[in-house]
């Protein structure tokens, strides 16, 4: 029996019911342990996180991939997590103890790693809650932690065995470094930003006052410009940065320095008496055409100049400490400059330690912020009128995602994983077809990344986080193991060994993700199910994943990390598939950002439209390749859509329509209900089709058209007056297939109702049978219905289009002339048939087959009554209204039902009205001034209400065309 519903449809309600059920009953992950085993796992969200409406889309994907497969019958596994997020978290307990006046260095790093693991159990969870409210059915119950005790010992045995394989090494690279969070990071934590600066020009003398003549010509070799110089020009956006310079470097083919190649400058810093001089060299770097075509080389603080000192072996001199404050340590200047100049003149060497220890910053700017530093070194060479010129330029900087300050490239011992021999793989894999990643336009961009890869930094200057397993004797020598014992035996009794202090890179934990989180390495993949433990089982059974799902913005951030470990660990892929979807943009198009204050709250959406509403949205707007712009209108429609079917369970209630007894099909003779079951047999083929497609748009508007279009508008209003025994049986089995369907898109409206339409408490709709109608389309029941629907919709339209009122009873008819025999005895049978409904639904009065005199009465309730009549008059233009149906050109009677000159003048104004209207902002869009400099908004509107205009004259040219 099914049991009432409310009359208003309450989303908040539902699904905190809902989603408590579900949760402690264990049906996200029901017992199947024969089933064919499907596995996904999200991205772990950092444990500082909150929903935002990135995370909304991406877990409403996943979700609606694991109930899919969940309600087809597989043992699906969503593993859930998170990120111990090693910048991110440390940066929000250090805040919190700043509010109190206090600071980490106030604690031992035992003491302050105690103090975030107390913030994580009790703040930790904001994001996991969250989940919930959307819906997300993920396995809680084996819910993960990159910092969990099995997880860490995973984490260290992948380094110790990168370390032993030669694949992970320490080495003094450029890094980017930020000032803020005194840490490295990665490129991919790196936002390249565009602001105002200058570019200063400035004279580098040359050694003892030396002199040149200096030449510049044309393209045509004349000479344009011809003086002596003793000195070569040279231009930066970082004159701070000077103090390090290794050499100044020229292009080979620059014939204006050929005569002070090899010589040497001196760098018009500092005190004069202990100026340093640098060499000046060629390299193919330097850009003849840009500047004065001469570079400084710091190849401590600049990614290119690293590249030119390396090729060069010019030393690399680091000027700043780890708030990019100049250095205050080391020796004083003078004999650190003497030292250098030494070197630079080949009279002296000194090992990499040695230069890196080295401080060539003079005392009157050591320990100065690097901008303040910046300010005392443009101003005392101006002094010493060695400025040439300060040029106004934007500049590209690279600022820190988290930090946000400007990074600085700062030369430091760091860890490195070798990537380009571990993309090896992956490459192979994404070439072959192995991974197939959708949209397959992303492999491009898949392939320029992996194979011009960079070694990867994976070491970090922080607290919190997994500690690098490496232990340090007097000497610097690095003894890498799992334990300290183990590090101590490989060092001999006695040694004694210091461990580094640095931790791992977030992305190196989470990208063992798929594996580790599946009890590996305790557990084999080899293993058997039900062997051994439970662990082994789930990795036996759960590696490979079946799919990935994730933003497009951690392609390399942690996909690609994951196929790098999945390869190296596991020997074999990670996921089967790789699906990357957009991003979630403002309604304008726009990226979401907090300063432009258009950032949107996922929970506020759910707050007002429901979770439902929200998923829907989220589905129907994910179409491969495209990012989604946030509408809540749409929303806002979604959630009406709910109450659609929310409308039409209590109207199936009300006619004794009950939950189905069958998952097959019933048995149906009307045409009506042949039909519905065809229709659910097509939109499950296309719902099957576009999920196996990973066509998310394409499922959700399968689905949503079938149930407003076919099911709501149509079917229900067809059978109603005649809903007898068949009728009840086939529209139950119908509403049960539509909750099944749309649940992984609607899960908590879909449970509710399911649930109430039947007493059903041990067997709940999340773990309900997928559709199997064991039915086929029915051809002549769907041509006869689907040509009720379209001369009603042709009956509507021109209804709207002529302005004929509502209740007002009408006249259609064919041209008898242009049937056959068949086609004519097929019209009567269906008119006669359907009349109740054309009646009802078309008020519609009668049909008149003109020029032949039959008349068939549809509103006098007899159906075989036909009376002889001449009706030639439908043939004239203007009194009627010409329309296909079936294949089949009828015509609407307009005679005595509408004043055909008043509403030939209403349609004339209205056209009018509209190419005006079309023409003015036609006009407007294509003047560059408006479209440039106006609103974006305003300039959107203005297009969208061209569209509309230029759609209006279209329909009412057609309007007034068919009035004649």
């Amino acid at each position: 029996m099914s049991t009432e519903l409310p009359k208003t449809f309450d989303p908040a309600e539902i699904e905190a019911r809902w989603y408590a059920h579900w949760e402690d009953n264990g049906l996200f992950r029901p017992a199947r342990p024969d089933a064919e085993p499907f596995t996904i796992v999200n991205p772990p969200p950092n444990v500082t996180g909150s929903l935002h409406i990135g995370h909304a889309l991406d877990n409403t994907l996943q979700d609606i991939v694991i109930r899919y497969e969940r309600l087809r019958g597989k043992d699906a596994l969503w593993v859930v997590g998170t990120d111990h997020a090693g910048i991110a978290t440390q940066m929000v307990v250090e805040r919190q103890m700043e509010l109190r006046q206090d600071k980490r260095t106030n604690y031992s790093r035992e003491d302050f790693v105690q103090k975030v693991w107390e913030w994580k159990e009790e703040s930790g969870g904001t994001i996991t809650r969250q989940l919930r409210r959307l819906g997300c059915s993920m396995d809680w119950s084996r819910e993960q932690f990159t910092m969990d005790e099995h997880f860490s010992a995973a984490v260290l045995k992948v380094f110790v065995d990168l370390y032993n394989d030669g694949l992970i090494y320490r080495a003094k690279r450029l890094v980017n470094w930020d000032p803020a969070l005194k840490t490295a990071i990665s490129d991919l934590e790196v936002e390249s930003r565009e602001v105002q600066g200058h570019m200063w020009h400035f004279k580098y003398p040359l050694e003892g006052g030396a002199t040149y003549t200096y030449v510049e010509r044309d393209a045509d070799g004349n000479v344009v410009l011809e003086e002596e110089r003793n000195y070569i020009a040279i231009a930066t956006t970082r004159p701070e940065t000077m103090l390090g310079d290794g050499a100044v470097a020229v292009h080979p083919n620059d014939a204006r320095y050929a005569p002070i190649v090899g010589k040497m400058c001196e760098i018009p810093v500092g005190p004069k008496e202990h100026r340093r001089l640098i060499p000046i060299i060629t390299d193919d770097y330097p850009d003849p055409d840009f500047g004065s075509g001469a570079v400084k080389i710091t190849g401590a603080h600049d990614e290119n100049d690293y590249g030119v000192a390396q090729r060069n072996g010019i030393p690399m001199y680091r000027l700043m400490d780890e708030v990019a404050a100049m250095r205050a340590d080391g020796a004083p200047y003078a004999e650190e400059s003497a030292r250098a100049r030494a070197i630079a003149r080949g009279e002296l060497s000194a090992t990499a330690a040695e230069i890196d220890a080295m401080n060539l910053v003079p005392e009157e700017y050591r320990g100065l912020d690097r901008y303040e530093a910046r300010l005392r070194v443009v101003a005392d060479i101006d002094a010493e009128g060695l400025m040439i010129a300060i040029e106004d330029k934007l500049i590209m900087q690279p600022f820190g995602d988290r930090g946000g300050v400007v990074i600085e490239p700062m030369l430091t011992d760091q860890w490195y994983v070798d990537a380009e021999k571990l993309a090896q793989k992956p490459i192979e894999a994404v070439r072959s077809g192995e991974i197939e990643i959708v949209p397959k336009a992303w492999e491009k961009t898949f392939f320029n990344w992996m194979e011009n890869i960079q070694p990867w930094c994976v070491s970090r200057q922080l607290w919190w986080g997994h500690r690098i397993p490496a232990w340090y004797d007097e000497d610097g020598k690095a003894y890498v193991a799992l334990t300290e014992a183990e590090a101590q035996a490989q060092a001999g009794e006695g040694v004694a060994l210091a461990q580094d202090e640095d931790v791992l890179d977030t992305w190196f934990s989470s990208a063992l993700w798929p594996f580790a989180t599946l009890g590996w390495p305790q557990s084999s993949p080899t293993q058997v199910v039900g062997e051994d433990n439970a662990s082994s089982s789930l990795l036996a059974r759960h590696y490979p994943n079946d799919l990935l799902i994730s933003g497009f913005d951690i392609l390399f951030f942690w996909d690609a990390r994951m196929m790098m470990w999945g390869y190296y660990n596991m020997g074999e892929r990670p996921w089967k598939k790789l699906y990357l979807h957009g991003l979630v943009r403002a309604a304008d198009g726009s990226k979401m950002s907090k300063s432009k204050g258009n950032v949107v709250d996922p929970l506020g959406l759910i707050d007002r439209y429901g979770a439902d509403a929200l998923r829907f949205f989220m589905a129907a707007m994910e179409s491969q390749g495209r990012d989604i712009k946030m509408d809540d209108k749409r929303v806002e429609g979604y959630r009406n859509f709910a109450t659609k079917l929310w409308n039409a369970t209590r109207f199936c209630q009300s006619n004794g329509i009950g939950a189905s007894k069958t998952i097959a099909a019933p048995a149906a003779t009307s045409a009506v209900n042949r039909w519905i079951i065809g229709e659910v047999v097509e939109t499950l083929a296309a719902l099957d089709k576009a999920m196996a497609e990973l066509r998310f748009d394409a499922a959700a508007n399968t689905v949503y058209h079938f149930v407003w279009d076919r099911f709501c508008d149509w079917y229900l209003e067809l059978i109603k007056g005649s809903i007898d025994d068949e009728t009840r049986a086939v529209a139950g089995w119908v509403l049960d297939q539509i909750y099944v369907m749309l649940h992984p898109f609607m899960p908590f409206i879909t449970e509710e109702l399911w649930s109430k339409q039947g007493d059903r408490a041990n067997y709940p709709l999340i773990t309900a049978k997928w559709p199997e109608p064991q039915a086929s389309v029915d051809p002549a029941a769907k041509a006869e219905v689907d040509w009720v629907i379209e001369l009603l919709e042709n009956l509507r339209s021109i209804r709207a289009e002529v302005s004929v009122p509502p209740g007002l009873r009408i006249i259609v008819g064919p041209d008898r002339r242009k049937l056959s025999d068949g086609q004519y005895q097929e019209l009567v049978n269906r008119f006669t048939k359907h009349g109740p409904a054309l009646a009802r639904i078309g008020k519609l009065e009668a049909v008149i087959f003109f020029n032949s005199g039959t008349r068939i009465n549809l509103s006098s309730g007899d159906w075989e009554d036909r009376v002889e009549e001449s009706l030639t008059s439908y043939a004239v233009p203007g009194s009627a209204v010409p329309f296909i149906a079936g294949g089949v050109e009828y015509v609407f009677g307009l005679e005595g039902v509408i004043d055909l000159a008043a509403e030939k003048a209403r349609l004339a104004k209205a056209l009018e009205a509209s190419q005006k209207e079309a023409k003015s902002l036609e006009g407007r869009l294509a003047n560059p001034s408006f479209v440039e400099r106006a609103k974006p908004e305003a300039v959107e509107k203005a297009r969208a209400d061209y569209a509309h205009h230029s759609a209006e004259v279209e329909r009412l040219t057609a309007a007034l065309a068919r009035l004649g």
